[in-house]
């Protein structure tokens, strides 16, 4: 069980307990699919002895079943209840795990009930998370797949004259078609508005000549896919695809770069000395890759410091790009996992320039 491995962690490490509010790690480590219930307080504590219990709002009594928990009810103090199982748990003070994004005001209650030292649940959490088992992996092929039909779909489109906003709405449409929904909102940036690599998709519309990004992803089973494709509409700058060969070819050498026991680093590397080398390095702005998995971002992080060593599990993204103000932008990318030593693509949509 996770909860067990996070207790051997617990204890290894020195700390006392840990308080883990709804979201993936809550997630990761019971199984439980608890929303957040807007402010009503909702935690998981868990001790180092390996004592744990949930504290819900009474609106779980028919979601969560076969699991220790404290249900509070509206007109109650949940803090109260909370205090009453720190006591149960022997944990008045000590070092506490607390999760990353918990409620700022849930966090202040807290504060006021014991003199804890506080901690990031993320330091010991992503050393179990950044290693998928073969069921996430599974999980995450099926996602990949899913991003790759919604491209094929996307290229039986007639898209020249629609509004990058109605793209995007199109594509969240058909992502949520094929699976349990978008992994985050899509973007569509064209023409110059490809040189913000997080550009919010607007009212311009497509038009031919246009360099078109199209990054988006899908979920399944709680797991996220990241892929990124730049079409071209029409005949386009040849600047822009000459600048699509060199991303092309960066994301190519860095994916090349995947072995088990190398930096993180190491792959960041590949891709950014092929951009440098072909006269863009001020033009790539960002890390080559980010950690995927029941987040869409997540460890490992592939960049110039990342310094975690690869392993077989680990599962990312690897997107090179380069962004030219006034000009556009290309991005490629691809999910991968390290399997058997070597990378893996998980998405294998066409990489090749296509011209619509």
């Amino acid at each position: 069980m996770r909860l067990q491995r996070l207790v051997s962690l617990m204890k290894e490490r020195n700390f006392d307990g840990a308080l883990i509010s709804p979201g993936t790690n809550l997630y990761y480590l019971t199984g439980l699919r608890i929303h957040e219930a807007g402010e009503r307080l909702t935690v998981l504590v868990v001790s180092a002895d390996g004592e744990y219990r949930l504290l819900a709002p009474s609106l779980y009594e028919n979601v969560v079943r076969n699991f220790p928990v404290t249900f509070w009810r509206d007109g109650e103090n949940p803090y109260d209840k909370l205090a009453w199982i720190l006591a149960e748990f022997h944990l008045s003070d000590g070092r506490l795990l607390i999760e990353d994004t918990m409620h700022a005001d849930w966090l202040m209650n807290v504060i006021r009930l014991g003199p804890f030292e506080f901690y990031p649940l993320s330091s010991l959490v992503r050393e179990l998370r950044m290693r998928k088992d073969k069921h996430e992996i599974e999980m995450m092929g099926h996602a990949a797949k899913a991003a790759d039909r919604v491209f094929d779909e996307i290229l039986s489109w007639d898209l020249v004259g629609m509004r990058e906003r109605e793209l995007a709405l199109k594509i969240e449409l058909a992502i949520r078609e094929l699976s349990d929904g978008i992994s985050f909102e899509p973007i569509v940036a064209s023409g110059e508005n490809a040189a913000n690599p997080h550009h919010e998709p607007g009212n311009r519309r497509l038009r031919k000549g246009d360099m078109v990004i199209l990054d988006y992803g899908a979920k399944w089973k709680g797991y996220c896919s990241d892929i990124t494709r730049t079409i071209a509409l029409g005949r386009p700058n040849e600047k822009l695809v000459e600048i699509y060969e060199v991303v092309k070819e960066a994301q190519e050498r860095a994916y090349k770069a995947v072995r088990a026991g190398v930096l993180a680093r190491g792959v960041d590397e590949a891709a950014r000395e092929t951009i440098a080398k072909a006269g863009y390095g001020e033009y790539f702005t960002h890390r080559t890759g980010h950690g995927l998995g029941l987040d869409v971002h997540e460890e490992p992080y592939i960049g110039p410091d990342g310094n975690v060593v690869l392993e077989n599990g680990m599962t990312f993204t690897i997107e090179p790009g380069i962004y030219v103000p006034g000009l556009g932008g290309v991005r490629i990318e691809d999910d991968v996992v390290v399997h058997d030593g070597r990378g893996k693509r998980l998405t294998r949509a066409e990489r090749e320039l296509i011209r619509l």
